[in-house]
């Protein structure tokens, strides 16, 4: 690797281990081994490189979301709970990122491009149509219900694990909202 993809692995490695806030440009130097200058010459400045570890970030999580997005409901959340107790510091890093996206407009657009892409997966497991067959009121309503809904895990598993909801519980639930069957565990 070059000194260009060092540092950008050792500010993704920052963003895991100590957050985007508490990051400094001497932390990413440490964790890459190059030096300070090299910041502003690859990057321009350690902004842009953090921005650029945040969309590795998301490109990872997305990637994580899309290893999980198969199966039975039971089956995806069992996969997404265990991808969150494994790979916490991914998904504590998408929630900063996100934070973080507030006041970087170049973030906060390939975010958004993220989520439409997200919704579209996130309707195609649900309603086992592939993706480019789904129209786009199903991926507006379904994708975002579904998005929504895995957020909403999301904070409950990083908040509050032992207390979470099991992949069991979610799926149960998600069908009593939809008028299907009590399923008691």
């Amino acid at each position: 690797m070059g000194h260009r993809e060092d540092l950008l692995d050792g500010a993704k490695r920052a963003l895991y281990e100590k957050g985007y806030a508490r990051t400094t440009a001497r932390d990413i130097v440490a964790l890459s081994g190059t030096n300070l200058g090299s910041i502003g010459y690859h990057y321009g400045s350690t902004e842009a490189l953090m921005t650029a570890a945040m969309v590795g970030a998301m490109e990872d999580w997305g990637d994580e979301i899309g290893r999980a997005l198969s199966g039975e409901p039971e089956e995806f959340w069992s996969r997404v709970i265990h991808s969150i107790t494994t790979h916490r510091e991914l998904w504590l890093a998408s929630v900063e990122v996100m934070i973080q996206a507030e006041h970087n407009p170049d973030l906060r657009a390939q975010l958004a491009g993220g989520l439409r892409q997200g919704r579209r997966g996130m309707a195609s497991l649900a309603t086992g149509i592939a993706e480019d067959e789904l129209d786009e009121a199903t991926v507006r309503t379904v994708g975002s219900a579904q998005m929504a809904l895995l957020s909403g895990v999301v904070t409950q598993w990083l908040t509050d694990p032992g207390s979470a909801p099991s992949a069991e519980e979610i799926a149960s639930g998600v069908r009593r909202l939809g008028g299907g069957p009590r399923v008691d565990q």
